[in-house]
């Protein structure tokens, strides 16, 4: 079609590749495609593929982001011109325009979701700043020899020196120094002219990765991108990366998107940790943005973590990903000893009510020997702050309000009864809802009625208090649940309490297992939570505190409080982490749920549930399961959810068809929002 009429008669559209093809910023379903615009002669050098664009849409000026310049148009009719370009720095590589573009179609989302989770916020100041000069020279490959306890690890170094893609999922032994480890394959990508990308959970990881990689490959050859570093600094770093100043990237989970040129090397750490998953819109997890551009681009990948994911087995058991493992001779000597409570009749003999109580024998015996040679000692338990919940003594059935079914709950506050003697046999009459505040003055179990209630969780802040008092004279520290996160403590004889996620390393030891003892306490709680992944996530914090303790025989000593018999208690004692993953999808495959099959869940108003799903044309394999009922929001709106799985081989028709079904939602301007999220992190 013609494009030379324009809006203003002054106005010429380009001599050459007149139409540019826009990516506008309009969250709707039903808009998620490109929009041809004339391109005025005026701007015909600035308007390159990838720049930030200004455009007239609906009547009103929008952002958008130009993605290519063509001759012709399809549009029959007028075109609109293309008003500004709001900066002249190209922020969408070809790459990574077809990577948000993948992402979106996986997801059921949309393309101006994607990019906002993969471009920062402009920051027009740092933009203007003269960029430095690329640093001369690559790094030295180093040796492979921290590599070589495992199984293919010499393979996949010389598979990334080479620049050949390979696919790779390490489990490293306990102790092991890891973020050395992730450095040194960074830095052998970097030898071979390629570029490296690291994805972590946190910001301590962050730190500790990014201090390794920097100890090998040099300060300006790294850079880290992470939020916590501000709008400009992170822009300055973002911008460093996509002029191809820097090639290593270390960050958080938006660093998937990172443009960095010529990716020879991607890396996830921890990939079962939940800070992995977006929780924008469209929901990517970064394990799977990784995985697509490494479909793309070629480059090699690597998924590590102490701890194995069902998703990271399917890779191994698919042939897609080799594994890299020491053999069992290595994880032996390197693991600490690792018992249950009353293990074993002995055991129980010794300690009769070992399974009942929070602290048994051997758990003391494990700390007072720790603490004996002048190591601290790791205590961690699932929940902050003092008495999270109440149940029955007798039966265990969670205390609820007699008035609204809230839960039941002690005070809190300094001075109150929960710091009187934490005792909730002797104060039951101090207990009220946590939902409507009625107090509770005489608690009867439904269910037995018995008139005990017991802590059903123990927080960080009374068992700090009680080791305190168990332990006089030795050094009581808190990290997580409400207090200070400490990237790292002091060797010597110290307890430090902490939360999942939240336990400091050792300074001064490789790879921070300096602690003498870990108690991992009340195991029940974690594993008693209505989730499908609730022993994976278990076996992950279990695995990941226990990798911070010194080997065997260097006495290092760990203590699950939880029924030995468990599956996931046996793996913990084994350290078994493939053996798990590999039961575990092997679990899910016999009742259908991900990452087996590809899973959506599609959550709502009823009436808005039913109704997508009813529109959407599922493959004919599809099967839809619910809709059951959520938890009420805030304003009392009720809300349902509704899951459609597909076999794996579907899932991008599965997609497809949700994406369609939104569409037709937003065009017609449905009042009632109804969000789909694929392969859902949490499927309760």
């Amino acid at each position: 079609m013609s494009t030379t009429a324009g809006r203003r008669g002054e106005q010429r559209p380009a001599a050459e590749l007149p139409v540019a093809r826009v990516a506008v910023d309009v969250p709707l379903a039903h808009l998620d495609r490109p929009f041809d615009y004339q391109v005025p002669d005026t701007l015909g050098d600035q308007a390159r593929p990838g720049v930030r664009v200004r455009v007239r849409f609906s009547g009103r000026l929008v952002d958008g982001v130009l993605l290519d310049r063509v001759r012709r148009t399809t549009h029959e009719g007028r075109l609109g011109w293309l008003e500004r370009v709001v900066s002249a720095e190209p922020v969408l590589s070809a790459e990574l325009i077809q990577l948000c573009r993948a992402v979106a179609d996986r997801q059921a989302g949309t393309f101006a979701d994607v990019v906002r989770l993969a471009v920062p916020p402009r920051h027009a100041r740092v933009e203007a700043e003269p960029p430095g000069g690329p640093i001369d020279g690559v790094p030295t490959r180093p040796p492979p020899a921290g590599w070589a306890r495992y199984r293919h690890g010499p393979a996949l170094l010389a598979a990334v020196g080479d620049g050949r893609g390979a696919h790779a999922v390490w489990q490293p032994v306990p102790g092991e120094d890891w973020p050395h480890r992730l450095a040194e394959v960074a830095a052998t990508a970097l030898a071979a002219g390629r570029g490296a990308l690291i994805v972590v959970p946190d910001q301590r990881d962050v730190s500790r990765v990014s201090a390794a990689a920097t100890a090998l490959v040099g300060e300006h050859r790294t850079i880290t991108l992470t939020a916590d570093l501000g709008p400009a600094r992170r822009y300055r770093g973002w911008l460093a990366v996509r002029r191809g100043l820097v090639r290593l990237v270390v960050g958080t989970r938006a660093a998937a998107f990172a443009p960095v040129a010529d990716l020879g090397l991607l890396v996830v750490w921890d990939d079962g940790d939940d800070l992995h998953a977006e929780p924008r819109a469209p929901y990517p997890h970064a394990r799977d943005v990784l995985i697509q551009r490494a479909h793309q681009t070629g480059a090699a990948l690597l998924v590590a973590g102490f701890a194995r994911t069902a998703e990271a087995q399917l890779l191994v058991r698919s042939g897609w990903a080799r594994e890299v493992v020491a053999e069992r001779a290595g994880v032996r000597a390197a693991a600490p000893r690792i018992t249950a409570v009353a293990d074993s009749d002995v055991a129980l003999a010794r300690d009769p009510v070992a399974r009942a109580a929070r602290l048994p024998a051997v758990a003391f015996e494990a700390a007072r020997a720790a603490l004996g040679r002048v190591e601290p000692v790791l205590v961690q338990v699932p929940r902050g702050g003092y008495l999270p919940g109440l149940a029955c003594a007798s039966c265990r059935e969670p205390a609820r309000c007699r008035r609204c079914a809230g839960p039941l709950g002690m005070p809190s506050g300094p001075g109150d009864g929960s710091r009187r003697s934490g005792n909730p046999f002797a104060e039951a009459a101090s207990l009220s809802c946590r939902w409507c505040g009625a107090p509770e003055t005489a608690f009867r179990c439904p269910a037995c009625g018995s008139r005990r209630p017991r802590a059903t969780v123990v927080g960080a802040g009374r068992t700090a208090e009680e080791l305190g008092r168990a332990f006089p004279g030795i050094t009581v520290r808190a990290s997580g649940g409400g207090a200070q996160v400490h990237a790292e403590v002091p060797a010597g004889p110290a307890l430090v309490v902490a939360t999942p996620g939240a336990e400091p390393w050792v300074t001064g030891v490789p790879g921070g297992a300096g602690y003498g003892a870990a108690l991992l306490l009340d195991g029940w709680a974690l594993l008693s939570r209505p989730d499908l992944r609730v022993a994976e996530e278990t076996l992950r914090r279990w695995l990941s505190a226990a990798a911070l303790v010194r080997p065997l025989d260097s006495g290092g000593r760990v203590v699950v409080a939880a029924a030995p018999e468990l599956a996931v208690v046996q793996a913990l004692v084994r350290w078994d982490p493939v053996g798990h993953a590999d039961a575990e999808l092997t679990a899910r495959a016999e009742v259908g749920f991900p990452p087996a099959v590809r899973m959506a869940a599609v959550d709502g108003g009823p009436d808005a549930v039913a109704e997508l799903v009813a529109a959407a044309d599922l493959p004919a394999a599809a099967e839809v399961l619910g809709p059951v009922e959520l938890a009420p929001t805030t304003a009392g709106e009720v809300r349902e959810r509704a899951l459609v799985r597909v076999p794996t081989a579907l899932g991008r028709e599965l997609a497809a068809a949700l994406a369609a079904a939104q569409a037709a939602r937003t065009a017609r301007k449905a009042a009632d929002p109804v969000r789909v999220r694929l392969d859902p992190p949490e499927i309760a």
